[in-house]
């Protein structure tokens, strides 16, 4: 096997949770896509690195956002993955259909979703296909709930081709 099928199938087989990721446009648009390629990056000071692909309309609309909110998606939520993760806003609001507010620096905060964070931006870079945003967190809620994770969103179509 050549090292990229391998890589592929390493990563295939590793298990860790998705996150909602939701943003303002400048306009003020709410928007929000799923996201699996995130981590935590520093324990001091406090960091945490998500990736937004670049096809989609979250990085299209908010790429230069100040502010993301990182959700954590509930196991017993899978509506709510396809949603952010199987339409495009190009074509539906996502938000209209599930209960939100507006949390720290005016970032949509999704309900459902026990567990999140707001973060400040405090650095974008190119990653491929993806930028990787790197989060200063400013506001965070955790509560006990099992995860939705990559084994569960294999068979959620993307709203937009990766």
């Amino acid at each position: 096997m050549d090292t990229y099928a391998v890589f592929d199938e390493l990563v295939g087989h590793t298990e860790f949770p998705m996150f909602i990721v939701t943003a303002r446009a400048p306009d003020g648009e709410p928007l929000g896509c799923l996201v699996g390629f995130a981590t935590q990056t520093s324990i001091q000071p406090r960091r945490f690195l998500v990736c937004l692909s670049q096809a989609n309309h979250t990085y299209r609309r908010g790429r230069d956002a100040k502010y993301l909110g990182v959700h954590c998606v509930p196991a017993d939520a899978p509506d709510l993955a396809q949603l952010f993760g199987g339409a495009t806003e190009d074509e539906v609001d996502k938000f209209a259909p599930v209960a939100w507010h507006e949390g720290e620096a005016g970032v949509p905060i999704l309900d459902r979703c026990r567990n999140w964070f707001v973060g400040r931006v405090v650095a974008r870079v190119p990653a491929g296909d993806h930028d990787a945003y790197l989060l200063d967190p400013i506001a965070a809620q955790a509560a006990e709930q099992q995860d939705f994770t990559f084994h569960m969103a294999k068979a959620i179509a993307p709203g937009h081709p990766a």
